[in-house]
């Protein structure tokens, strides 16, 4: 990924940065006029008289002023007459926008007038801005955290937190995506429904720029015309769900659901002293501390405890950070063995992350369903499972596993698969529940003995009665 760099002395440079070497970096949103600098400008010093120097400069200066050294613009950071240069940039751009500290959006047809003087002129300004009719400027909108919007006289109008109502009735796409939530959360439909009203220049780019609303990637064939485009992103997306669909054996979250309900559902007393405790807080703020144990015996209320932990993380930890869980039950085959687990976790995490349904069709591809049920499905998935984990892409991630006494099958095996993890992805977290079995415990500590790192141990109350827990610290 090319950024530049604002030198102070009104000059910029670009500087080349590899995945985890990427800095912090403010990216520009805005739409192409007449006259924009190209990475070949740059490259010869030319293109400072041009306009589209000034969407530039404005990037450049309001990311100084957030403490940014590095600042990133699609005109001028991409080689344009380089096709597979091109290709890797337009199926990264969603990732590009999503990593950003900064997104600013510049609308060159709203002005600082407006702004000042007459807030309906302001408003109605915005609302009939260029800059929501473009097919490319959906997930510059959407990817972000961060997304602040600027006048042509670079100053700021509001965020898309403060003006979600206003984008919400301009676009159509519903708050919670504007808010951050998982676009897989929406349907294919839904997602295909945001495009409609909007253009591009060339006609292809209807379908490439949803590549990131759909999380998919494919190579771009420019000339193929749209309707050619739409049908072969379609058939990636059949693809994907096709996929998706096989490797589900069952749904986490319906299993959750159906545990609360059989349970007379989750009370937030009865979990909220977990979260208070010395052990989570371990857990939870320190990065060496990978795992907690939690253990007790039966009818201690685990499953719940591991529920009510569940629902607080998905309230506190950034949007940015994966959960995936599990529910093991001996009643259930279906859910009784360390390969349901596995396909569980991988189920839960493609769905938050389709990108990373990739390591699943680099086999599913040539196996088919079958790589689900042979007898070689723990190893195909064990490595699977590792290449996720060591995704570039992936960002901190939570997984929690409850009932590890109750997965009858395998569990050594998953237990030796959970400790590994340590070692190859350290943005990874783990908790884990079990009955307050000695097998349980000797496992647990046979496994850490594989582990390429000393773990040391810290034992505290973790239950009010008697469930102790365990974190290990890296």
């Amino acid at each position: 990924m090319r950024l530049l760099h604002y030198n102070g002395d009104g000059d910029f440079s670009l500087a080349e940065f590899f995945k985890s070497a990427i800095p912090e970096y403010a990216i520009l949103s805005h739409t192409w006029e007449g006259e924009e600098v190209t990475f070949e400008d740059l490259q010869n010093g030319t293109g400072t008289k041009k306009a589209g120097y000034e969407k530039i400069r404005f990037c450049a200066e309001q990311a100084k002023r957030d403490s940014l050294q590095y600042f990133w613009v699609d005109t001028c950071c991409i080689d344009k007459s380089n096709s597979a240069e091109l290709t890797e940039a337009i199926n990264s751009m969603f990732r590009w926008y999503r990593m950003s500290t900064k997104c600013y959006v510049y609308l060159s047809d709203v002005s600082r007038t407006a702004v000042n003087t007459d807030e309906l002129a302001w408003e109605s300004a915005f609302r009939k801005s260029r800059w929501f009719t473009r097919g490319w400027t959906l997930q510059e909108l959407l990817a972000p955290t961060s997304v602040e919007f600027f006048c042509r006289e670079s100053k700021r109008i509001g965020s898309k937190s403060s003006l979600e109502q206003q984008i919400h009735e301009i676009t159509g796409i519903p708050k919670s995506a504007l808010q951050g939530a998982y676009l897989s959360q929406f349907n294919d439909k839904e997602r295909f429904s945001w495009i409609q009203p909007r253009q591009t220049t060339v006609e292809e780019d209807r379908a490439y720029s949803l590549l990131g609303i759909f999380d998919v990637q494919m190579p771009l064939r420019y000339g193929e015309g749209m309707a050619n485009a739409f049908k072969r992103l379609e058939e990636e997306i059949d693809k994907f769900n096709k996929c998706l669909q096989d490797l589900r054996l069952s749904d986490p979250r319906d299993d959750k659901t159906r545990i609360e309900d059989t349970k007379g559902g989750l009370l937030e007393g009865s979990y909220n002293w977990v979260l208070k405790t010395s052990d989570f807080q371990q857990w939870r703020n320190n990065p060496q501390t990978w795992l907690l144990w939690i253990r007790g015996d039966p009818g201690k209320g685990k499953t719940m405890l591991l529920c009510g932990i569940i629902n607080e993380l998905k309230k506190s930890i950034p949007k940015s950070t994966l959960l995936s869980y599990f529910f093991c039950q001996a009643t259930e085959s279906r859910i009784n063995n360390a390969t349901a687990v596995l396909r569980g976790l991988i189920y839960l995490l493609v769905n938050e992350q389709p990108s990373l349904i990739s390591h699943v069709r680099k086999k599913y591809d040539q196996a088919g369903k079958a790589l689900f049920e042979d007898s070689n499905t723990w190893v195909a998935l064990s490595e699977i499972f590792a290449n996720i984990l060591q995704d570039p892409k992936l960002n901190n991630t939570c997984l929690i596993v409850d009932a590890l006494d109750e997965c009858e099958m395998d569990l050594p095996k998953l237990l030796d698969l959970i400790i590994q993890t340590s070692s190859i992805s350290p943005r990874t977290k783990w908790i884990v529940s079990s009955r307050n079995w000695p097998s349980i415990e000797k496992d647990l500590d046979r496994a850490t003995q594989k582990a390429s790192n000393p773990i040391a141990q810290h034992v505290g109350k973790t239950s009010r009665k008697s469930m102790p827990g365990r974190c290990l610290p890296s």
